[in-house]
């Protein structure tokens, strides 16, 4: 990271960011050509979870290169100047990659939506087979991951 006065190191505030964001966006790409999309999310334990149909081009992108860029960000406002030239934005943000894998196993599966459903309320549920027979799960292992904040000090 160029400005290191504005990186993240440490792991309890990369995930406290996390744990407040809304939306995870994952990167993927095919044949040169990148493809960015929004999805619901949970993490656990150095691993990102998200859902999807069973077909699609996020899966196909994925199976043929399960590489991905995922991020996070919580924006905080316009921090304004006389000069717009110094014009800066209030945010926190956390950059990472990792390797996508599918999860084919039926109570893995019940696991990783749990952990979905958790980030964004206290419950959990119980799930039928046909409901689970027509999702797919995939899980991200984090190989690197970093923050950057801007307008805090």
């Amino acid at each position: 990271m160029r400005r290191k006065d504005k990186e993240i190191k440490d792991i309890k505030e990369i995930e406290s960011i996390i744990s407040k964001s809304n939306v995870c966006r994952i990167a993927l790409s095919e044949n040169n050509s990148p493809y960015i999309v929004p999805v619901c999310f949970g993490y656990k334990e150095n691993c990102l979870y998200f859902h999807s149909a069973n077909e699609g081009k996020k899966i196909e992108k994925i199976r043929k290169n399960n590489k991905i860029c995922f991020e996070f960000d919580m924006y905080s406002g316009l921090l304004n100047s006389e000069n717009p030239c110094d014009w800066d934005v209030k945010y926190l943000s956390v950059i990472g990659f990792g390797k996508a894998s599918f999860i084919h196993d039926f109570d893995e599966k019940i696991k990783a939506l749990n952990i979905i459903i958790e980030h964004y309320s206290d419950s959990s549920y119980e799930f039928q087979k046909k409901f689970i027979d027509t999702v797919t799960i995939i899980k991200v292992e984090i190989e690197t991951i970093t923050g950057k904040k801007s307008g805090y000090s």
